[in-house]
């Protein structure tokens, strides 16, 4: 028995950009050639693609790790790297994905072929040739391309139906799904035959709906017991609730009380109750119906709950059942969209920001864009520290040192790089 999977968890991280190049012109009875270094290429993105082919999550069970191509080093020549590929990741329809660090929702995937950028790539560095000026004709130095983080992200799995069917394991909801629409779901006499939603499509009385056959519940799911919140968030989609009940009490169990326990496990999860409900009475042909049906219709008298007796068995009963399906489709309102934040997370809120902090002996500069400033600087020409120190400047890194008391000749720590305080 297949193990249907609703969530999953999976780290992912766009392509690194290439690294800008460092290169200086050579030709023949050219003796001082101008740079000439190239532009590192973009990483690959992280795009979203839905595949209406993929119904669960399962396949993210075997591989959970995923990145994105890095962009290509600059080469001398004006040469740019190339670009590296995309990573796409395929994903059922009906899939929120999360931030699981603040619980952000990045992407709600609901539209067949739908895709989404959900990480961009990050940016190429600068060859040498860009840092060319009138004064500085030879700079021996380029730019680092743009680093990027590995994400944490929680997959979630939400079924996309019009019409939900809902109600204890082996009341028969998947021989009624194969009824009344074209799946064939995996039929049998014991509980928990349906582990995942099967859908189909109902094509009656000038509609099409997407109907889900959605895993029995039991007792005390809101709680998560049994299949219980595997049930209850395939149920939040949906516009309507078809509620399957044993009519016969075929099992030994009480139709009246089985559609009371079940609106009490709906109350206790969200506004599920709230959803508009009809009743499907099955097993309507044999002969303990008869008296379990008018306590049925009494006990939910002025409700506004239509019922209507149906035999997946023999096929009755089900013409009278998808007319009212189609007659309250259309005055109920659409599903809940979960709100979308933008495409992407910022990795770094403010790339320059940075702290200062006396730790022992030293000064220590600490900041999402330490690494990068470091690797952009080639420590063994003037021209490249001069560069290095005129940035510190700006930055007001160099004022924060002396805030925090560093004076002449004081150990600065700047990630792995450890040096003297300059004024």
């Amino acid at each position: 028995m297949a193990l249907f999977v609703d969530t999953a968890r999976i780290t992912v991280k766009a392509g690194n950009g290439g690294n800008g190049c460092v290169s200086f012109h050579r030709e023949k009875f050219v003796q001082n050639g101008g740079p000439d270094g190239g532009d590192g290429g973009r990483g690959g993105d992280v795009v979203l693609v839905v595949d209406e082919s993929m119904h669960t999550l399962m396949d993210f069970r075997n591989r959970r790790r995923f990145e994105a191509a890095p962009g290509e080093d600059g080469t001398s020549r004006f040469c740019s790297g190339k670009a590296g590929e995309p990573l796409v990741i395929r994903v059922p329809a009906g899939t929120v994905v999360r931030d699981r660090e603040t619980g952000r929702v990045l992407a709600d995937m609901r539209e067949k072929g739908e895709r989404r950028v959900l990480f961009h790539g990050g940016r190429g560095g600068w060859g040498n040739a860009h840092f060319a000026t009138p004064t500085r004709q030879a700079p021996a130095f380029a730019k680092p391309g743009e680093k990027k983080e590995m994400r944490e992200l929680e997959l979630e799995l939400k079924s996309i139906a019009d019409v939900g069917l809902i109600g204890y394991p082996n009341v028969g909801k998947s021989t009624i799904l194969s009824v009344v629409t074209a799946a064939k779901p995996k039929i049998a006499n014991y509980h928990f035959t349906t582990l995942s939603p099967n859908l189909g499509i109902v094509r009656e009385f000038g509609q099409d709906y997407v109907v889900a056959d959605i895993p029995g519940l039991v007792e005390g799911a809101h709680a998560g017991v049994g299949l219980g919140h595997a049930f209850l968030r395939h149920v939040e989609r949906t516009r309507l609730l078809v509620h399957v009940l044993d009519i016969a009490g075929s099992e030994g169990r009480d139709p009246v009380e089985d559609f009371d326990r079940i609106n009490g496990e709906l109350r206790q999860y969200g506004q599920l109750a709230q959803r508009r409900q009809i009743v499907a009475a099955n097993k309507i042909d044999l002969p303990e119906a008869e008296e379990n049906l008018p306590r049925l219709q009494a006990h939910l008298k002025g409700r506004d709950i239509p019922i209507f007796p149906v035999s997946a068995a023999t096929r009755q009963g089900f013409a009278p059942l998808l007319k009212e399906i189609a007659r309250i489709l259309p005055t109920l309102p659409e599903p809940e969209i979960v709100d979308d934040e933008p495409d992407e997370l910022p990795e770094i809120a403010d790339p320059n920001a940075f702290t200062v902090t006396k730790e022992k002996d030293a000064y220590v500069v600490k900041g999402p864009g330490v690494r990068r400033l470091i690797d952009s600087v080639n420590f063994g020409d003037e021209e490249s520290l001069n560069w290095f120190h005129r940035t510190l400047r700006r930055l007001g890194v160099i004022d924060r040192l002396r805030e925090a008391g560093a004076g002449e000749g004081d150990t600065v720590k700047m990630d792995d790089m450890e040096f003297d305080f300059v004024e």
